[in-house]
């Protein structure tokens, strides 16, 4: 494939997979431009695998339904998995969950003590499948403007009531109390990032899975196990598809167990050094597409053997 930008540039130290059947990309500071959008060159290439007979699986930190940016760049089957792991969803179907991988309430309760011991200061959000909900001094997501705002405790423990639009559906309110927990995230003001990820990990053990893809002292926490290696494993068990087969690029720790569970893995020039340090390939940074550059050479050479 020629690229509409000329020949594509190599990645650094970047051997090509034999014959990929997937890919599995990040989207935050891999896939996506720091503008949050897909650039005209990365549409193309995504188009040209699918074309080749190569799947694409968006598999991404965010909630299903902060997708938008990528939901009109879906081919084939349309798949992604959201919230690191924890909901598998169809784009074709505007986001339907197909699977949910929970963190079970009563575990929930019991990371927000561990934390607000281990880490004083820590305020925090509860991301069910309905939407996203903070407490008062966790910094506000301006993205979801009907949030209920209240202590993490009472977020799990009581009902939570949600206005819903009428044509949306038949009843006036959804009861939220039963909605699956899909993702705990932790703030902390003062302390580092990396730092504070060491902090969480030693005081909540195996209860949890803890992982972070933000700048800030933010973590992600997750039912244990789930990680979007696990769900990313499951799904392509399904397909019939092995690790071998999997080409995966990612820039943040919570991208780590995707890129040593795949056979063929890139970190983005712009990754975390823990990232950097466990792929198997780099290429250039999101903002120069490097996505694109190397499913660009992955499709180039199976049309240059006739596949």
């Amino acid at each position: 494939m020629t690229s509409p930008n000329g020949p594509a540039p190599a990645p650094d130290d970047s051997p090509l997979p034999a014959r990929p059947r997937l890919i599995a990309t990040d989207l935050d500071g891999t896939l996506l431009h720091d503008d949050k959008y897909v650039s005209d060159r990365t549409i193309a290439a995504l188009a040209a695998a699918e074309q080749a007979g190569i799947e694409v699986f968006f598999v991404t930190g965010r909630p299903a339904r902060w997708m938008d940016v990528v939901s009109e760049h879906v081919h084939g089957h349309g798949m992604a998995i959201c919230a690191n792991g924890a909901a598998v969803v169809d784009l074709h179907a505007g986001g339907k969950l197909l699977q949910v991988r929970p963190l079970e309430r009563d575990t929930a309760l019991e990371v927000v003590q561990a934390l607000r011991d281990a880490a004083p200061g820590t305020t925090f959000a509860v991301e069910l499948t309905t939407g996203i909900h903070y407490e008062p001094t966790y910094p506000p997501f301006h993205q979801d403007p009907g949030a209920t705002v209240a202590t993490a405790e009472k977020l799990l423990q009581e009902q939570v009531q949600q206005q819903v639009q009428v044509q949306e559906r038949e009843q006036k309110q959804e009861d939220e109390s039963a909605a699956p927990v899909v993702k705990l995230l932790a703030y902390h003001p003062d302390l580092t990032p990396d730092g504070f990820l060491t902090v969480a990990r030693t005081a909540v053990g195996d209860r949890a899975t803890i992982t972070r893809s933000s700048p800030s002292a933010l973590l992600e926490v997750s039912g244990p196990g789930v990680s979007k290696a696990s769900t990313l494993a499951l799904c392509c068990a399904q397909r019939g598809i092995s690790s071998d087969e999997v080409v995966a690029f990612g820039d943040m720790p919570n991208d780590l167990e995707m890129l040593t569970w795949a056979g063929t893995s890139y970190a983005m020039a712009n990754a975390h050094p823990d990232v950097l340090a466990a792929a198997s390939g780099r290429t250039v940074t999101n903002n120069e597409d490097g996505v694109a550059i190397v499913i660009e050479q992955i499709v180039a050479r199976r049309q240059s053997e006739g596949h």
